[in-house]
């Protein structure tokens, strides 16, 4: 029973570990620049998808329509000319690394641009603190200077005083 076992689990291996073909090279492939470009694209469609669905349904905007349409493929095209580059790893980690690139400079800039309009922001809120500060000074000062100039005059010479 325990050869018997043994035998039926290396004869799955066995028929586990067959040579798989590489899809057939589709005629209409799509060239390995276009590609990276295409699923940037997707990329960025399913993060905005992932975050305001409702938003992009609203407006009409189907993604997978959207990136197919600027493109100018179809879904076919797209998941024949994926299944061909995803076969061989190296070739498509090279595509996945120039999308990922291409993402982290559009990051980088967003992120500048941030922490720009955070500084503006910073900036005009510290000048509207200071500027409220100085009319809070120069309120107090004056109510300062009215109360001495009303002391003064009240005690002229020759005036009854009045505390």
């Amino acid at each position: 029973m325990k050869q018997l076992l043994i035998f039926s689990l290396l004869l799955a291996c066995c028929w586990g570990c067959k040579d798989e073909q590489r899809p057939k090279k589709p005629d209409n492939l799509i060239a390995k620049e276009k590609m990276s470009d295409i699923l940037y694209d997707v990329f960025l469609m399913n993060a905005a998808k992932s975050m305001k669905k409702q938003t992009l349904e609203d407006k009409g905007i189907h993604p997978e329509d959207y990136v197919f349409k600027k493109h100018g493929i179809d879904s076919l095209q797209f998941a024949q000319s994926n299944d061909y580059y995803a076969y061989d790893t190296e070739t498509y980690d090279a595509i996945i690394k120039r999308v990922e690139e291409r993402i982290d400079v559009q990051k980088n800039h967003f992120d500048s641009i941030r922490e720009v309009e955070e500084s503006e922001k910073t900036r005009q809120q510290d000048s509207v603190k200071k500027a409220r500060d100085s009319v809070r000074a120069t309120k107090t000062d004056k109510k300062i200077d009215v109360d001495s100039i009303k002391k003064a005059t009240l005690r002229k010479p020759g005036l009854p005083q009045i505390d």
